[in-house]
C-alpha cells in the first residue's frame, strides 16, 4: 500500500501542477500538505487565494474537479 500510496501522491502532485498556473495568474498558489489515508488531499491556500471569498468555489470547482480527473481514486480536496 505505502507504494501505491507515493505514486497516488505524485499523481496528485502533478495534477496540482497544472492548475498551479491559473492560481498564480490572480497572484493566488496553493501547496500540497498530504495524501490522508482515507484518499483525501489536503492542500494550503497560498498568496490571493488565502482568504479569498472565491477559494471555496475555485477549491472544489477548479483544483478538485481537476485532480479527480485526473487522479479518480481521490475522494476530495480540501484546504487546510
Amino acid at each position: 500500500m505505502e507504494m501505491d500510496k507515493e505514486q497516488l501522491t505524485r499523481r496528485v502532485k502533478e495534477a496540482l501542477d497544472t492548475v498551479r498556473p491559473y492560481l498564480q495568474s490572480d497572484g493566488g498558489d496553493l501547496s500540497f500538505v498530504e495524501l490522508t489515508d482515507d484518499l483525501r488531499v489536503k492542500v494550503k491556500l497560498d498568496g490571493a487565494c488565502n482568504g479569498c471569498p472565491m477559494s471555496v468555489q475555485t477549491l472544489k470547482g477548479g483544483v478538485e474537479m481537476v485532480v479527480k480527473q485526473k487522479v479518480p481514486e481521490i475522494l476530495e480536496v480540501v484546504a487546510v
